[in-house]
């Protein structure tokens, strides 16, 4: 049976994860076993789910806790609380509207070690200091259905678990293994020594076009992407193993991040796998 709660006091604690707490604040870096996020619609709820996330409650819609909600909230522990008002009164406690109907505050799990994420991998992302979570969402999209087998991040960037990231990449960052990349250390170090070459997807006189051959019969390839505007640091470049451009018309120089990652994982990651 449904623990349903009807709102009746915006103000009662149990809402703060909706209504009042920022994403950083979710994050609770000082307690981080006790840190949250929030999955928004059912699909990324679904997806978050299947990868063993932990939820804690809902907020939805009335209309939302029969149909797919029912068969989201029966996969929870009966005691899990499903607090439920209208959809403006939803729009008024969390200050925006709900375009799917429904959320689901979850536990945020412990980022796993890097050598964890890609063991098996042979085709990695890496996101350096990208910043915008609506970015970091498209390209997890694409690192799923384009072959890249993990993400990697620098602790600079976006959180993939913001409400957004996850949001935009419909709920492909509960598919695709990620985490941080370790700060202690240079990063190119630790995948040279997983055995991945490293490829900085950049503007240069000596970059290699992306159907380049040596690229495609690569064993591992780590495809490295700067951050928005600014692109790769040049120490970045200079330490990859090789640099990449996309071929482009009408004298463009340039794609946004997440643009150019679809294009990259497609071409090194989905084409070459199939070499």
């Amino acid at each position: 049976m449904a623990n349903i709660i009807e709102i009746r006091d915006f103000s009662a604690p149990e809402l703060d994860v909706y209504a009042r707490l920022t994403e950083n604040q979710l994050v609770n870096r000082a307690d981080p076993d006790n840190g949250l996020f929030v999955a928004e619609s059912p699909l990324v709820i679904e997806r978050a789910l299947d990868g063993g996330m932990t939820p804690v409650s809902f907020l939805t819609e009335p209309g939302l806790i029969r149909g797919k909600g029912a068969e989201l909230i029966a996969r929870c522990p009966e005691q899990t609380p499903v607090f439920t008002a209208p959809p403006e009164v939803l729009t008024q406690l969390t200050g925006f509207h709900l375009t799917r109907g429904m959320l689901c505050a979850m536990r945020r799990p412990r980022p796993a070690d890097a050598r964890t994420v890609c063991a098996g991998a042979t085709r990695v992302a890496v996101l350096e200091n990208v910043m915008n979570p609506t970015n970091i969402g498209a390209i997890f999209r694409s690192a799923a259905a384009l072959g890249m087998d993990a993400v990697l991040l620098t602790e600079a960037g976006s959180d993939p678990l913001y409400r957004r990231a996850a949001r935009v990449s419909m709920g492909t960052v509960f598919q695709v293994p990620w985490t941080y990349l370790p700060p202690e250390r240079p990063w190119q170090e630790l995948l040279h020594e997983m055995g991945f070459q490293t490829v900085a997807m950049a503007l240069r006189d000596d970059s290699l076009l992306l159907t380049d051959p040596r690229l495609m019969r690569a064993e591992k390839l780590a495809v490295v992407l700067g951050t928005e505007g600014d692109g790769l640091a040049a120490s970045t470049i200079s330490d990859c193993d090789y640099t990449v451009r996309i071929p482009m018309a009408h004298g463009v120089d340039s794609l946004n991040v997440a643009a150019a990652s679809a294009v990259a994982f497609y071409q090194l990651g989905l084409l070459s796998k199939s070499v």
